[in-house]
């Protein structure tokens, strides 16, 4: 059987240069697959946050294939990616929130830009504050909230249209270890109902917290796979 039957995401050989310079991944290769959870980890400079923009469509490689959803992302044209990025939850290290929205704005966003009715948006939204501990902070804006509170609202939002693939980069950085185990708990539930999630974290204690997540390396950027598991499925998977 192909190794990347049944996948959600192909990198085959994927190089990334920025402009002249050396090239910040080389010869990237692996295979996510739908329902699984991913760490991505590595040094500081290891290529981290490239992989990610790649995963979220914010960027294209120099070279090598990537498949996603069963498209070719580099040949297809660009007025597809906005539809194919829908898809796809991301939780930035930089928060990225809507500043002159509330707190319950900016998590309602991804349902609106979906077409949601208003009617299905309040108690999903709610529900969701309420589960990041900020039903308080409903209505204020980003300014006004902590670095801790603004990344449980950019993970609100991340999460809360239950996307087919969640990419997050350092989305623990900015809170306490309790609240720390508490989103990753979040991020299982919505793993758990088939959403392939990738969290970039440089907490290594975090790797234990979910046995069954696979472990993606950078160095350097390269990805180390010695035993080849990032080309075959997990054994928990969905569907």
């Amino acid at each position: 059987m192909n190794a990347a039957e049944g996948s959600i995401v192909q990198f085959d050989n994927v190089g990334l240069r920025y402009g002249t310079d050396r090239e910040v991944l080389s010869d990237v290769s692996f295979t996510l697959y739908p329902g699984s959870f991913y760490f991505l980890t590595g040094a500081s400079g290891a290529g981290k946050t490239s992989l990610l923009k790649l995963l979220y469509l914010a960027q294209r490689p120099s070279r090598g294939m990537i498949r996603m959803f069963g498209t070719d992302v580099i040949t297809m044209r660009r007025e597809r990616l906005p539809a194919l990025r829908r898809r796809i939850g991301t939780v930035f290290q930089d928060f990225r929130l809507v500043d002159h929205l509330s707190s319950f704005d900016n998590v309602a966003l991804p349902l609106r830009v979906s077409g949601v009715p208003e009617s299905d948006i309040e108690k999903p939204v709610a529900d969701m504050l309420d589960w990041v501990g900020l039903s308080h902070r409903s209505e204020a804006r980003p300014p006004t909230l902590s670095g801790g509170e603004q990344q449980r609202v950019a993970i609100a939002r991340a999460v809360i249209a239950r996307p087919e693939i969640l990419v997050a980069d350092e989305p623990t950085g900015n809170v306490d270890p309790d609240m720390a185990i508490k989103l990753l708990r979040l991020f299982e539930a919505l793993n758990r109902l088939g959403t392939t999630v990738v969290v970039a974290t440089h907490d290594l204690h975090l790797l234990k917290k979910v046995p069954e997540s696979l472990i993606m390396r950078l160095d350097k950027g390269r990805l180390h796979d010695p035993t080849g598991a990032l080309r075959y499925p997990p054994r928990r998977q969905v569907g």
